[in-house]
């Protein structure tokens, strides 16, 4: 069992305690087998076509508090392994079955890079670089995990996250027995230029699980030490942009919007020294990791850096790699099979940034080492929700230009489709536009389709744009309020967003356009209006004000804001009174109104 620790909410663990001894240069130590119980080996099985593995559920050698009708497989990316032995490490669950890279195959597939030392180097020719996680030297302290990401996606009982062991492999302090970490290699498209290599400078992919409902999720740690593709970082993460990433992952899922997740953040008090707004003034900050995990993190990168250095037979296989493990709908064996999958990709991209414009969400750095092949959100850095409506809102403080403001993120899209199709820019533009459309109807509460349509959103957006009105709440709180308050241009006054809006002389005028509109949906009324509505158009997004307020606690070793904010953004649509009392729903306050965020992390 686990040492006595801090209570509950802060939760840490003293550095040097409970560590075994590591191979010599292959970084920390893994997790010893339990004491008192026999070592539970199985006989090596030949691995399934693609080398994917599904471990056996024994739930007989779980632990109660950790069994959860479903095995561990922990494993290395498809095709990568071959299983051994099983070790089962305390007091992890017994049920995790671990792998290690058989050479032979993965190299026949998803080849390793052949240098096991992990130093800032060029790679060529592979996909991977074996990187272990580099070990805080201080005490960490566990911020905040998600129950949903933990008990729904990994099978794990909450109170795991109650152990020093937890800590410990969350952290990179251990990892499981037989797991080799890896560093993806990819490059990438920054601000429009060809940057070359850039690949995981700051993240190892751990393991892949599959759960019981047969879904493989890839695990990853960010912030935890150097790897090849560090360049001149310091391979760490710290708390202020660990914090934002494990909210904002969580709460674009709660939104509907495809993303990566995040299972926890744990923080140390090691110096991470950085200058967040590139200004020359540089300040102590702590070191931090959070555990994320998502379906796949190969990105337009990903196979860009195999076209540009000619390692075509690699990128061949590393398409036919993503194409049969995660996109059922194309047969591998078709010779078209590639002008389709860039179809699917570019008609999905299309729907992510659709949905990320209809809540107001600006990633911040859509360079196209940041953009999934899954067309999922990836890598939260410097992002922000608009709060006051401005089509030129750019969250980023490094992004002088403007390249990656709101407004552009389509064009944006279309650049980075461009890199990886060529010539099928003609393919988003048409698509986008209708998938925007569609969204902003649902938001104003539009059933089926009127020639005017597109005019009155694009009414609307321009006197939020003249009045700066909260992008967020002023569809929120069309939504709240009845057409007899609007025909009577009676708007209320903890309507503030709407209120703001009503102040544009023209308002009146779009009210009525509004209400006729409204009139046309067949068999509506305005309870069923706005119970539609309600459901659409969020009360609570992550605005960089409630970010910042819950990282400043965070410093001091208060993280029920924290905790508070990933409670309120697991329901976005339904109000809370503990986010009303917070103000989550009231005006930007004057402190935070010149906020601003970086690419420093």
């Amino acid at each position: 069992m686990a040492p006595d620790g801090p209570p509950s909410g802060t939760r840490s663990r003293k550095p040097g305690t409970g560590r075994a001894s590591a191979p010599p240069g292959l970084g920390p130590p893994v997790l010893p087998p339990p004491r008192g119980w026999a070592a539970g080996l199985t006989e090596p099985r030949a691995p399934p076509r693609h080398g994917s593995l599904r471990g056996r559920r024994d739930a007989r050698d779980v632990p109660g508090k950790w069994r959860r009708g479903g095995g561990w497989a922990l494993r290395l990316p498809a095709g990568l392994t071959r299983e051994k032995p099983r070790v089962t490490p305390e007091p992890l669950p017994a049920a995790w079955r671990v792998c290690e890279l058989n050479q032979k195959q993965q190299r026949a597939m998803l080849p390793v890079d052949p240098v096991k030392e992990n130093y800032v180097r060029k790679v060529k020719n592979c996909i991977f670089s074996v990187a272990f996680p580099t070990p805080f030297k201080s005490r960490v302290r566990l911020v905040a995990v998600s129950k949903e990401v933990l008990e729904g996606i990994l099978d794990l009982d909450l109170s795991v996250s109650e152990t020093d062991d937890f800590i410990q492999l969350v952290s990179g302090e251990k990892i499981v027995f037989g797991s080799i970490p890896l560093a993806h290699r990819y490059g990438g498209h920054q601000f429009g230029i060809w940057a070359d290599q850039l690949g995981d400078g700051r993240a190892q992919l751990i393991g892949v699980y599959m759960n019981r409902q047969g879904e493989k999720w890839e695990l990853q740690l960010k912030g935890s030490g150097k790897t090849p593709y560090s360049r001149n970082g310091d391979g760490r993460a710290v708390l202020r942009s660990s914090v934002r990433e494990f909210l904002c992952s969580e709460a674009m899922h709660y939104l509907g919007i495809p993303t990566s997740r995040a299972a926890s953040v744990v923080v140390s008090d090691d110096d991470a020294w950085r200058d967040q707004f590139y200004n020359g003034n540089v300040e102590k900050e702590r070191g931090a990791v959070v555990l994320r995990i998502a379906k796949s993190w190969f990105r337009i990168g990903s196979l860009e850096i195999l076209t540009h250095y000619g390692e075509l037979d690699l990128l061949r296989t590393l398409l036919d790699f993503i194409i049969q493990e995660h996109f059922p709908s194309i047969d591998v064996r078709e010779p078209d099979r590639y002008v389709e999958f860039l179809s699917v990709v570019v008609s999905e991209t299309a729907g992510l940034i659709a949905l990320w414009m209809s809540v107001g969400f600006a990633h911040g750095v859509c360079n196209t080492d940041n953009f999934s092949l899954l067309s999922i959100t990836i890598d939260y850095g410097p992002y922000g929700f608009m709060e006051a409506y401005n089509p030129d809102f750019v969250p980023n403080t490094s992004d002088d230009e403007k390249r990656y403001k709101i407004g552009n993120q389509a064009n944006i899209g279309m650049f980075n489709l461009h890199k990886l199709l060529h010539a099928l820019n003609p393919l988003l533009d048409p698509r986008q536009k209708q998938l925007f459309r569609e969204l902003f109807k649902a938001k104003l509460g539009f059933l089926g389709e009127q020639e005017g349509d597109d005019d009155l959103i694009a009414f609307l957006l321009h006197l939020m744009e003249k009045t700066e009105a909260d992008f967020t709440m002023t569809f929120r709180q069309l939504s709240e309020i009845t057409q007899s308050q609007l025909l009577e241009l009676n708007i209320p006054q903890h309507f503030w967003a709407l209120k703001k809006v009503s102040e544009h002389e023209l308002f009146p005028a779009w009210v009525s356009q509004y209400l006729l509109r409204l009139k046309s949906n067949m068999n509506d009324s305005d309870s069923k209006r706005r119970k539609r509505m309600t459901s659409v158009n969020p009360r609570y997004v992550l605005k960089n004000w409630m970010a910042e307020s819950a990282v400043q606690k965070a410093e001091r070793n208060d993280f029920s804001e924290v905790r508070l904010l990933q409670q309120v953004l697991q329901r976005p649509f339904q109000m809370h009174s503990a986010a009303e009392k917070a103000g989550y729903s009231s005006p930007t306050p004057s402190w935070a109104k010149d906020l601003r965020v970086s690419c420093s992390s």
